[in-house]
């Protein structure tokens, strides 16, 4: 029904207008609409040429569109698979360093094994060092009143379980995962609206508060240590972790992972925050000895990214930072890079697609897919950038951004729909 009355609008709307012209004037139509501001940049890379630009060269708060950069300095430093821990073996003990793999135990992605396998087997004594980590748990710009939900995982050198603690409620019955913070749970005797479960701001402390509307599972962030860590590696690997304050040897060796589009995937399908994060914290540790996301972005600016039209403003690997600004056209230059260093059918699989998958399963929707990219979305924000198939054949590269709006965004991302709609059916 959706096509059905898409085609009709395409129909009237080519009488006595221009494709070009048509969309040029609904973009702006919906920015005074909305009372919003709006960049919007479509480019065709055979030709070489912008087809449609407006205030592409603005900076607009990205949200997840972050994750495109983060996207692209994975591709280029971390080769096939993902490194979890650097160590050395010194006598009888084996010491070890996180090297930020966000894949250890964590139930949202693949996990091979390796590391746990590595670690449990060993017949050294375990060390764990967390010099390399010099970084905050949480990054430049996060909503602080973020911290109890799953989006806002912390950052650490070594996750464990996605440093989620995820909770069932079977009648009267709870589970944790991981067992270890059944040890801080405990109930509120008086109710505080719906029913919940929190976390205290500085500790691990998990309150349960009974309520009228029933949940039956939570997912929470919890409070990084690296007591915490070590415990958790202990009570996982059911052997003594200990800890150790050694710097990180020039002669250290790696234990690798998952392979690297299982987390790609995983980040751009699902936008998935912590991984983005851990992602460019393992950049950081391909091109030096210390986890911490400026040297990747430093890194990767001066690298990779010297011919974007506009300098990014950089600062988290997620998007969840109200500092990050890049500009639509700067973003299809990008992908633009990115889609001549990486074949079709390696990255479209990666990326989330109209009707099919991702954060825009239910969006776009077409016989077949015609969006693959990315989303971005926090209050009043809300970008997709990508690519658009064209029924003539056509792979052509866009970016709309959007920022200060008050309306839903479902009316949004219903008006920006009928934009590439059109695009996929008249160019």
């Amino acid at each position: 029904m959706r096509i059905i009355v898409y085609c009709c609008i395409l129909f009237l709307a080519g009488f006595g207008c221009s494709p070009k012209r048509y969309i040029t004037k609904e973009v702006i139509r919906l920015e005074r609409e909305l009372k919003e501001h709006t960049g919007f940049l479509l480019y065709d890379p055979v030709s070489k040429k912008n087809l449609i630009e407006h205030q592409s060269d603005r900076y607009f708060t990205p949200a997840s569109n972050t994750k495109i950069f983060t996207f692209y300095t994975s591709l280029k430093l971390l080769g096939d698979s993902a490194v979890s821990i650097k160590y050395i073996q010194k006598g009888d003990s084996l010491i070890f360093w996180g090297a930020g793999d966000a894949s250890f135990l964590y139930a949202n992605v693949f996990d091979n094994r390796r590391l746990f396998d590595f670690l449990s087997t060993a017949p050294e004594k375990l060390f764990f060092s967390t010099s390399n980590f010099q970084t905050e748990s949480m990054g430049p710009g996060w909503a602080w009143d973020d911290y109890p939900y799953y989006y806002s995982a912390e950052r650490s050198p070594l996750p464990v379980y996605g440093n989620l603690v995820n909770i069932k409620k079977d009648a009267d019955r709870f589970s944790f995962k991981p067992s270890y913070f059944q040890l801080h749970f405990a109930a509120a005797s008086e109710p505080r609206g719906d029913e919940n479960i929190l976390r205290d701001i500085n500790s691990n402390q998990l309150i349960y508060y009974p309520g009228k509307k029933r949940r039956t599972s939570w997912s929470i962030p919890f409070r990084y240590s690296d007591d915490l860590v070590a415990d958790l590696l202990s009570d996982t690997l059911k052997r003594k972790v200990e800890l150790i304050n050694m710097p990180l040897p020039p002669e250290s060796k790696i234990v690798r992972s998952v392979p690297i589009d299982s987390l790609l995937r995983v980040m751009m399908h699902d936008s998935d925050n912590f991984i983005a994060e851990q992602l460019l914290l393992q950049c950081a540790a391909m091109v030096s000895d210390t986890l911490r996301p400026e040297i990747a972005i430093a890194y990767a600016k001066k690298n990779f990214l010297a011919d974007m039209p506009d300098e990014p403003q950089w600062v988290d690997g997620s998007g969840l930072s109200r500092y990050n600004l890049f500009t639509p056209r700067s973003i299809v230059k990008l992908w633009e890079k990115i889609y001549q260093e990486v074949p079709r059918q390696r990255l479209f699989p990666l990326l989330a697609t109209g009707g099919k998958s991702g954060t825009i399963k239910n969006s776009y929707k077409a016989n077949e897919p015609y969006v693959y990219g990315k989303t971005g979305t926090l209050s009043n924000t809300h970008a997709l950038s990508g690519y658009v198939l064209t029924r003539k054949g056509r792979v052509l590269i866009f970016s709309m951004m959007n920022n200060n709006y008050l309306v839903p965004t479902s009316e949004l991302r219903k008006r920006m729909e009928k934009i590439l709609y059109y695009i996929h059916e008249r160019f």
